[in-house]
C-alpha cells in the first residue's frame, strides 16, 4: 500500500495564474526536488479541495492536467499516485492508526484552552520513527557536537517553515529549544540588557511579563486592537516587541499587512528587534496559510519562535528559534554560556518522523478534527449562549473568546466553572493593566463534542443563574 503525500503549499488567489496550475506547479516543484517520493499518493481530491477551499472540480482539473504531463498515475479506486521522476522508488510502509479509546486522555478539565488531543497522536508511526534511529543511528539519540541541536531535525525544521511559513533559512540559522519559553530566553540573554525594555501585548500572554521581570526587563505595553499589536508609543521605545501578527493571543486576531509593514519599518529605524511568537501557526482552518512575519522582513530584524507543543507533544518540550543571519555569531556565544535545554534523545526521531511524512499526515488529520470541534463550539455559543455574551469566530488556533456582557464577571463565572470541572480562563487574567475586557477563553482541540457538550450545559446553567 502506498503511502499518502505530506503535499504542502499555499495558494494565491491575488495571482493572475489560475488556481489549478498553481496546484500543478507545486506537486511538479516538490516532485523534482524529492519532497514527493515515487509511488506515493497524493490527496484525495476532496480532501485537498477542503483544505485549500477550493471547488473540487479545481483539483480534479489539475491531477488530469498531471496525469497528461507524466507526473500522476490514475487508478480507478485507488487514487492518484506519483510516477517515478528519474529517482529510485522506495518501499512504502503502512500506516497504523491507534484507537482513541486506546490511549488515555491526559487529566484535563474540558474546555481548557490551548491543549493538545494526545489521543489523536500516531504513537506506532513514532515508535517505528524511534525504532529506526536506533538501529541505523544510535548515537544520535545521545551524542550531539552541534551548539543550536541535531543538524537532521534543524535541516527538517528549514523545509518545514519554507512551506508552511513562507520563510527562507537555513539550518545553521535555526537553534532547537526546550519549547517556545526557552527560545524567548535565549532572545533575551542575547538581544536585551536588563536596564533596557521589551514590548508586549496587552491582552497577552503573561508568562511573558513574569519572563521579563525575572531578569530586570521593564515591560511597554502594546495596546491591541482591529489591526493587532499597536506599535509602541513614541515617547518610549523599547529595544524589542514580542509580538503574535499570525493569531493574537488571547484575542485570536490576525494582523493586518499594513501593521506588518509599519512594524518593519519601526525596526529598521529603530534598529530594534521584531520577536515573532507563532505558537500555534499550523492550525488555520480557512484559506492558505498566513505568511509569517519573519518572512515578510526575510529575517533582517526578526527572530521567529515555532513550537512542536501544540502539533505533536506537549510533553516532549522541543521547539525552535530562527534568527538573523547577524545574529548567529552572538547567539553561539549565548548558547555556549547558556548551554542547550533540548533534550538529545527525541531530535534526531523526529527529524525521521519529519522525513517520512508521517508527522505531515498528523497534522492533516488533527486540523480536520480540531476544526469539526471549533465549529460545533461555535455553534453551540451562538445558539444557547448569545443572551449571555458573543463570540467572535477566527478560523485558527486551539481556543476562542466568548466575552461575556457586561453584568457577568468573568473571575466570577470561571471559579464556579472550576467547581463545576470546566476549565476555562479568564480573559480579564490576560490582561496587565486594568483594562476593560471581560470574557472566557475556552479550548475546543482536546475534547470531542461529545466531552464538549457536558460542560457546555453546565456553563449554560451557571450563566443563567
Amino acid at each position: 500500500m502506498s503511502q499518502q503525500s505530506p503535499l504542502l503549499f499555499a495558494i494565491d488567489r491575488t495571482s493572475k495564474t489560475p488556481i489549478f496550475e498553481q496546484i500543478c506547479e507545486s506537486i511538479r516543484r516538490q516532485a523534482h526536488s524529492g519532497r514527493l517520493k515515487p509511488g506515493i499518493t497524493v490527496p484525495a481530491t476532496r480532501t485537498l479541495a477542503g483544505e485549500l477551499s477550493v471547488s473540487r472540480s479545481t483539483v480534479v482539473t489539475a491531477y488530469e492536467q498531471l496525469v497528461a504531463e507524466g507526473y500522476l498515475q490514475g487508478r480507478r479506486g485507488a487514487g492518484y499516485t506519483l510516477c517515478a521522476i528519474g529517482s529510485v522508488e522506495l518501499p512504502a510502509s503502512k500506516i497504523t492508526a491507534v484507537p482513541m479509546e486506546s490511549v488515555p486522555q491526559l487529566e484535563l478539565k474540558p474546555l481548557a484552552p490551548s491543549e493538545p488531543d494526545m489521543r489523536l497522536f500516531p504513537y506506532r508511526q513514532w515508535a517505528k520513527a524511534v525504532a529506526r534511529v536506533c538501529r541505523t543511528e544510535p548515537e544520535a539519540m545521545l551524542l550531539c557536537d552541534e551548539t543550536f541541536g541535531n543538524l537532521a531535525l534543524r535541516q527538517a525544521i528549514a523545509e518545514h517553515v519554507r512551506e508552511w511559513r513562507d520563510i527562507e533559512a537555513s539550518a545553521e540559522q535555526i537553534i532547537v529549544t526546550a519549547g517556545a519559553s526557552d527560545a524567548l530566553n535565549i532572545c533575551l540573554r542575547t538581544l536585551i540588557a536588563t536596564d533596557q525594555s521589551v514590548g508586549i501585548e496587552d491582552p497577552g500572554y503573561q508568562p511573558i511579563t513574569q519572563l521579563l521581570k525575572s531578569q530586570g526587563i521593564r515591560p511597554v505595553w502594546l495596546d491591541v486592537d482591529q489591526d493587532g499589536a499597536r506599535l509602541p508609543c513614541s515617547e518610549n521605545q523599547p529595544t524589542a516587541v514580542v509580538i503574535t501578527p499570525s493569531h493574537q493571543y488571547p484575542l485570536g486576531g490576525v494582523m493586518s499587512p499594513q501593521r506588518r509593514a509599519a512594524y518593519i519599518n519601526w525596526a529598521n529605524h529603530q534598529q530594534g528587534w521584531i520577536i515573532e511568537d507563532d505558537y500555534d501557526s499550523e492550525f488555520r482552518y480557512g484559506g492558505r496559510p498566513i505568511p509569517a512575519l519573519a518572512g515578510f522582513d526575510a529575517l533582517h530584524r526578526t527572530l521567529y519562535i515555532g513550537s512542536f507543543a501544540k502539533i505533536f507533544s506537549n510533553r516532549l518540550r522541543l521547539g525552535y528559534l530562527i534568527v538573523p543571519k547577524s545574529l548567529i555569531d552572538p547567539m553561539r556565544q549565548t548558547m555556549d554560556n547558556f548551554g542547550l535545554r533540548a533534550g538529545l534523545m527525541p531530535q534526531q526521531a523526529l527529524a525521521e518522523f519529519m522525513r517520512s511524512g508521517d508527522f505531515y499526515r498528523h497534522l492533516r488529520r488533527v486540523r480536520k478534527r480540531y476544526n469539526e470541534r471549533r465549529r460545533f463550539l461555535v455553534e453551540q455559543l451562538k445558539a444557547g449562549f448569545s443572551q449571555f455574551g458573543t463570540v467572535q469566530d477566527y478560523p485558527a488556533g486551539m481556543q476562542l473568546v466568548f466575552h461575556l456582557n457586561n453584568d457577568l464577571d468573568d473571575r466570577e463565572v470561571a471559579q464556579r466553572a472550576q467547581q463545576l470541572g470546566i476549565g476555562v480562563e479568564t480573559l480579564s487574567d490576560s490582561t496587565a493593566r486594568a483594562l476593560h475586557y471581560n470574557g472566557l477563553v475556552l479550548g475546543f482541540s482536546g475534547y470531542s463534542p461529545e466531552e464538549m457538550r457536558e460542560s457546555l450545559s453546565n456553563l449554560q446553567q451557571l450563566l443563567s443563574r
